[in-house]
């Protein structure tokens, strides 16, 4: 091998080049998580409840092309491509009727405007793996991505997520109650909620290849007990956040990855 040859940088490819392309125009911006690059103090975070245009041409366009997922049992879903990008822009939430997906395994959600995943993603059962790639408004899932027993696999900008490793940014505090994004079942017995005020909480767990925050909604102190343990460096327990939360120290810990 030559010398110029061997000290030449390797050129990878653009993994996402086709989601790219479906974000050609400005998105909505969220300053949330902004103080976690700057000195300015942190003041108590409130979750993001904006709702979903249902009558705008981005949302009928996304439940078409659910429609047709759905109906073909495809495995890949990446519907920022199949929209234009100004379409792409306009959605806020996922309609629960991403749930008929049986058959998708990788579910691309790159550089969305999202800034919530509904409940019904852990009805996708062939799931194994998730890509919200840049979608930075996306700062917490639902529990109930759990039940996705085959997700073994996840791109995410965790940055972008309350409570993460590198910045350690507070999580807003608890209770937040909004019918905007109040599912209909506990998040862990899916036991009814009708009629019922759940316990909500926080938790971070290993989803795919990133931990990440998960929002919970239990029945009962039943349900609560029955939580699985956060790894060693985050918050061992469910919490409700808060600025007073003491989370690790993020210079005490090695990061796992930066995205």
């Amino acid at each position: 091998m030559s010398e110029p040859s061997r000290h030449r940088p390797q050129v990878f490819g653009n993994l996402w080049a086709k989601e790219a392309g479906a974000n050609t125009v400005p998105r909505p911006r969220c300053g949330c998580l902004e103080p976690q690059y700057g000195n300015v103090k942190w003041s108590e975070l409130q979750i993001h409840s904006e709702e979903q245009d249902t009558a705008c041409a981005g949302w009928q366009r996304l439940n078409e092309l659910i429609d047709d997922a759905a109906r073909d049992g495809r495995e890949e879903f990446s519907p920022g491509p199949e929209m234009t990008p100004t379409q792409w822009t306009q959605i806020t939430i996922l309609p629960p009727s991403i749930a008929r997906l049986k058959s998708v395994k990788h579910f691309i959600l790159y550089g969305s405007s999202l800034v919530r995943i509904p409940p019904e993603i852990g009805e996708m059962t062939a799931l194994e793996n998730f890509t919200p790639y840049t979608s930075y408004r996306l700062h917490w899932f639902p529990y109930e991505i759990r039940r996705c027993k085959n997700l073994k696999r996840s791109t995410i900008s965790t940055r972008a997520l309350y409570g993460n490793y590198t910045y350690r940014s507070p999580f807003p505090r608890l209770p937040q109650i909004d019918p905007a994004y109040l599912p209909t079942r506990c998040s862990v017995c899916d036991s009814s909620l009708v009629n019922v005020t759940p316990r909500q909480l926080w938790i971070s767990l290993l989803i795919g290849t990133d931990v990440v925050p998960l929002l919970v909604h239990a029945c009962s102190d039943e349900c609560v007990a029955n939580l699985p343990t956060p790894p060693a460096d985050y918050v061992r327990y469910p919490h409700t956040g808060g600025l007073d939360l003491v989370q690790p120290d993020p210079e005490l810990w090695v990061p796992r990855r930066a995205t």
